[in-house]
């Protein structure tokens, strides 16, 4: 698409991972918006709508990439394989899939938009790029360099894929920009509060870890997708956005386990009082974790670096995306948990009763 002075026209949209959680809110936003939409996805598309083309398959299929990126103006790329493997966890098959789907995958379809002529190109990234066991506190995306000490294999294939993307950003007309989200929430996660439920559901909830200073952010997913479409419209020549990292959450820092009270109250457990010292609990899940290794043991409840992530101040400033993108979150944490409950005492239930409680 030729740019235009009106560089809110997306023209037509192919959304990747159009079936997952991030996804398919994405594509009812952009539905309701008026846009014409393609949804790509290993999964079929739960909705239907005139406004709507779904193609189901792998990321990795180059003719079915070609497929999806015909006579497409914006990319907007979330799918991803979200492999929280560390260390001695990550076997070859793992780290094989992985960089097939978050690495490979990305290149493939990124060559392939350029080729039939897209011009915008948004990729979902995570601030888990930044990320390095030390205290954040309203880290920005001048300051923080990308993280060498990969947690995971989804945030070591993150940095990779990120760092190639914003390297191809104006080449034959297609500009390309990254967002970063924190911890995303909201109707359709099965993520964010799973671990807090498995826990609940065996009875382990019983104490705060760390004495409750400590700060993070989130990103509810209406907040998210807002600010991708803010990048994408000003995703062109001479346009804010091209080339840039924008980090995306909900700008209220919060400690996790304030965050979760509203929902561990309303499914009717009760909120854990005691804390517990945050270097005990990860001595213990390192000692656990070793004899998982060496004697097959249950895996622990919490990998041992995750005791960081709730532990130490963890939070990012969004002071870029007001300035270059005018982003403001449409939802404070407040609204969007009321918004929210419903579903999570809906999942909550599921899961006690998958559990056989």
């Amino acid at each position: 698409m030729s740019q235009t002075a009106n560089n809110k026209d997306l023209g037509r949209v192919l959304v990747t991972g159009g079936s997952g959680f991030v996804g398919c809110n994405f594509v009812t936003t952009l539905l309701n918006k008026g846009f014409k939409v393609c949804s790509f996805d290993l999964a079929p598309s739960p909705l239907t709508h005139e406004n709507l083309d779904v193609i189901v398959g792998n990321i990795c299929d180059q003719d079915l990439v070609n497929k999806a990126v015909k006579d497409v103006d914006t990319v907007f790329h979330t799918a991803a394989i979200i492999d929280l493997k560390g260390g001695k966890a990550v076997t070859k098959e793992y780290r094989d899939r992985s960089y097939a789907i978050n690495v490979e995958g990305t290149k493939n379809l990124l060559i392939a938009a350029r080729k039939a002529g897209v011009s915008r190109f948004v990729y979902t990234a995570s601030n888990s790029v930044v990320i390095g066991g030390k205290p954040i506190t309203n880290g920005t995306e001048a300051q923080l360099p990308y993280t060498e000490r990969f947690n995971d294999l989804y945030t070591e294939t993150k940095v990779v894929a990120e760092k190639w993307v914003l390297a191809q950003n104006s080449i034959e007309g297609l500009y390309t920009c990254s967002i970063r989200p924190s911890g995303i929430w909201g109707e359709g996660d099965k993520t964010m509060f799973k671990q807090f439920f498995d826990q609940m559901i065996a009875g382990l909830l019983k104490a705060r870890v760390g004495m409750g200073d400590a700060k993070l952010d989130n990103s509810y997913v209406h907040n998210l997708i807002h600010g991708h479409i803010l990048a994408a419209e000003h995703l062109y020549e001479g346009g804010t956005a091209p080339g840039e990292a924008f980090f995306i959450n909900d700008g209220d820092p919060i400690n996790m386990f304030d965050f979760a009270r509203p929902v561990i109250e309303a499914v009717g457990e009760n909120f854990p009082r005691m804390k517990v010292p945050a270097p005990l609990i990860k001595f213990i899940m390192i000692i656990w974790q070793a004899l998982h290794f060496r004697f097959g043991f249950p895996e622990p409840p919490v990998p041992p670096l995750a005791v960081e992530r709730i532990a130490i101040n963890n939070y990012f400033s969004i002071d870029k995306a007001r300035r270059d993108l005018g982003y403001e979150p449409p939802y404070t944490t407040a609204e969007a948990m009321k918004e929210c409950l419903p579903y999570y005492q809906k999942l909550y239930q599921e899961m006690r009763t998958a559990a056989g409680k």
